[in-house]
């Protein structure tokens, strides 16, 4: 019998254009130390972690998390591609859902190089290599970064299909700059329009700049708990219920059915959706926000097929309608999404938990979608539900979805906000000395190992 698994405490870092000034231990500690001060813990409460990263040396999990403890605790490093930061969460949750643990640490973090993803390797075939060969059979290979390529393609053969144009992805690129305006975290903050984004810097044959996401440094963290934890803790104020998790590797139509749109790795989607959505016993509409990964414009109109948001084909008409942004049916990427908030690889699927977590607690400030405000919908005896789509080529895809829990109390005090000294979920601050010293180790702790905050 398994147990159900909570998100008692959220951290993260702003996204931000890659820079030498911040290592990844001290982008690590800072979202680490913010999810513990939420949670009001200390690291020595922690009893398993699960770092993601995809650019770095073996066990750096460890050189981040040693900052705050050398406690022998279980430091298991993840690397999912893309999705790395909600396999960390998936591992997190499986611990607690198992039993095996009461408190667990969901650690993702990322420090990039300025440009385009390359190969971290030259002397072994790259994971990709059998997609590179069938892009280049099918005649699809051109000019421009190959994950652009990759994704520009999937939404060339979509519009080709169905009758979506370049304008669709304009107007879901200018819906995510517009979004990110209110989003202190963002790595863009300053909006840009559907005509500027048709008009900027052409990245591919079809996709311009601001239809790809930036590189980024950034790091966010989650603390996994068992409800026994979460009410021993008095957390029922804000610990939100993982309620269901889907997650998929690539089927056979990744190259037998020679499309872009599955070369783009959209049937994992479909198969983690359907399997998210079955375990949490609700459909696609009954979601009100979502946190999709639109590492390019087309991949959201991709995923809004795949994720069952509209019906095969129709998913330009949910852009035309509206239907992606507030006043319309879903709230996609509230946050900027990837296109304007960052993507720090390793850090963006705990980004995606951050802001479904902040969501449902309230604390979304100029970000809130009003529906998922505590008390909101129960009022029509409604529920509110929030969803997390990662994905990374290679591949896998991670379906989330969170609810508030049937013992959720909102606004009890004192809550993470009080903890922090202010609302995390829509003010962007550094951690300093002092934080770090509240929630380390209180059995375990090395100054060698200290973070250079």
């Amino acid at each position: 019998m398994t147990r159900k698994a909570y998100v008692a405490g959220i951290g993260l870092t702003a996204f931000a254009k890659p820079r030498n000034q911040i290592d990844y231990p001290e982008l690590a500690v800072e979202a680490a130390t913010k999810a513990l001060l939420d949670a009001g813990i200390n690291y020595d409460e922690v009893e398993q972690a699960f770092a993601g990263y995809v650019y770095g040396d073996s066990t750096c999990g460890q050189r981040a998390l040693y900052a705050l403890g050398l406690t022998a605790i279980p430091i298991i490093n993840v690397n999912n591609n893309c999705s790395t930061g909600s396999s960390a969460l998936w591992l997190a949750r499986q611990a607690v859902e198992y039993g095996i643990s009461d408190c667990v640490m969901a650690l993702g973090f990322e420090k990039m190089a300025p440009g385009s993803l390359t190969n971290a390797f030259s002397d072994r075939d790259p994971p990709l290599s059998k997609t590179v060969g069938l892009m280049s059979e099918m005649g699809k290979m051109s000019q421009g970064p190959f994950a652009a390529q990759i994704f520009g393609n999937g939404g060339d053969e979509y519009c080709q299909k169905f009758g979506a144009t370049r304008e669709h992805l304009a107007k879901i690129a200018s819906k995510s700059h517009r979004h990110s305006v209110n989003n202190p975290y963002a790595q863009f903050q300053h909006g840009m329009s559907a005509d500027q984004i048709l008009k900027d810097q052409k990245v591919t044959r079809s996709l311009t700049r601001s239809m790809c996401c930036p590189t980024s440094d950034g790091a966010g963290c989650a603390i996994v708990c068992s409800e026994d934890f979460v009410k021993r803790h008095g957390l029922e104020n804000q610990a939100i219920e993982i309620a269901a998790m889907g997650m998929a590797t690539d089927s056979p139509r990744l190259f037998e059915d020679r499309s872009s749109i599955e070369l783009a790795g959209v049937d994992m989607t479909r198969r983690a959706a359907k399997e998210a959505f079955s375990k949490a016993g609700i459909t696609p509409q009954d979601v009100q926000l979502i946190e999709l990964h639109d590492c390019f414009a087309p991949n959201e109109l991709l995923t809004y097929d795949a994720l069952g948001l509209t019906p095969p084909g129709k998913a330009h008409e949910l852009v035309d309608a509206g239907d992606n942004t507030y006043g319309g049916r879903y709230v996609v990427n509230a946050s900027g999404g990837l296109l304007a908030k960052g993507h720090p690889l390793g850090a963006t699927g705990l980004g995606m938990a951050f802001y479904c977590c902040t969501q449902l607690r309230g604390w979304a400030g100029p970000m809130q979608d009003p529906r998922c405000v505590p008390g909101e919908l129960e009022k029509h005896g409604e529920t509110a539900y929030t969803l997390a789509h990662n994905v990374g080529l290679g591949g896998s895809a991670v379906v989330t979805i969170f609810r508030r829990p049937d013992f959720y109390r909102a606004n009890g005090k004192p809550d993470g906000r009080d903890r922090l000294g202010y609302n995390h979920g829509c003010e962007c601050k550094r951690v300093a000395t002092a934080d770090v010293d509240k929630v380390k180790s209180k059995k375990a702790f090395s100054k060698w190992a200290e973070a250079a905050l």
